[in-house]
């Protein structure tokens, strides 16, 4: 994995219960560094290394995190249980295996109990939790709301370059008589 700032500049990490996870989850590093947001990503498998997966959600906060994305597959218990140790907003991205196509991950992350919240996004969409990190940062960082606001400007200058698109081929049908 990555670590694409020196130690204790990061304000979000990213974790993942394996490294075979690091294909969905690297689309959330991709949108954090859209954004100039420092990140750590590991691997901290709630399964396979429960102390260590304690520590890291208990410590974050202390280490300076300010937002945790944690990506799950299967019983995707990883999310949760960070939720459960840390103070600091959890985003679950639910990771497609081979059964299931996701949906086991998802229905796990999303059935929190009262108390322990997590957010989560679709499933294998590790970009928009990128980007929810980003907003929960920017909600304090006036500059980093200014570029989520300018982003969100070039999302809407995008949509309606694709409605011109559209409008112009149905007004080329409609001429030619289709």
């Amino acid at each position: 994995m990555s670590t694409p700032t020196p130690a204790g500049a990061a304000r979000v990490g990213i974790v993942m219960g394996s490294d075979s996870d690091w294909p969905v989850m690297e689309a959330a590093a991709t949108a954090l560094a859209e954004f100039d947001v420092a990140f750590e990503a590991d691997v901290v498998s709630a399964h396979r290394m429960p102390d260590e997966m304690l520590a890291y959600g208990r410590d974050a906060a202390d280490r300076g995190l300010s937002v945790l994305v944690a990506g799950a597959g299967g019983a995707a218990h990883l999310p949760g249980m960070l939720a459960a140790v840390t103070p600091l907003p959890v985003i679950g991205v639910p990771v497609p295996l081979r059964h299931l196509d996701g949906m086991d991950s998802l229905l796990s992350i999303v059935q929190m109990p009262a108390g322990v919240p997590v957010a989560t996004v679709s499933i294998g969409n590790a970009r928009n939790a990128g980007l929810l990190a980003v907003r929960i940062l920017a909600a304090g960082d006036p500059a980093l709301r200014e570029r989520m606001v300018r982003f969100q400007e070039s999302l809407r200058d995008a949509a309606h370059a694709k409605g011109e698109v559209v409008r112009t081929a149905v007004a080329g049908r409609t001429r030619a008589g289709f």
